[in-house]
């Protein structure tokens, strides 16, 4: 990915995060934006969230970003170092959740006692000699 495309996911990240904060939709829930994955011809924007709640708060938000991307759109439009504002496309990231799970795994394990030395018949016998 070339440096400008990455300025202009971070610039759009930005400017998604900012707008949804002041627009305080009420059906957004606890929502972190994590990236934007844009097209080469700027016209489609992945925009990667995760939302922290339940199954409902989740497809609510999810719901309500949908329906603010022409305002979300809108908005852009004062962004003068855009030609063209990307059409966007809110896919949902459990990155954050699956990083928890495999911790909170790791955690069990160091926290376990360890196990008892084998005393398995089927280890290879010791050599003499």
């Amino acid at each position: 990915m070339s440096r400008r495309m990455k300025r202009i996911n971070e610039l759009l990240l930005q400017e998604i995060s900012r707008i949804v904060l002041e627009r305080q939709h009420p059906d957004v829930g606890f929502v972190t934006f994590t990236g934007v994955d844009t097209t080469d011809d700027l016209l489609e924007a992945k925009v990667f969230y995760s939302v922290l709640g339940t199954e409902e708060e989740k497809v609510r938000t999810a719901k309500a970003l949908h329906s603010m991307q022409h305002e979300l759109m809108i908005n852009m439009r004062r962004l003068e170092s855009l030609k063209y504002i990307p059409k966007f496309h809110f896919i949902y990231d459990d990155t954050v959740i699956k990083a928890a799970r495999v911790h909170d795994l790791l955690e069990e394990i160091h926290h376990e006692p360890p196990l008892p030395p084998s005393t398995d018949e089927t280890s290879p016998p010791e050599k003499q000699g």
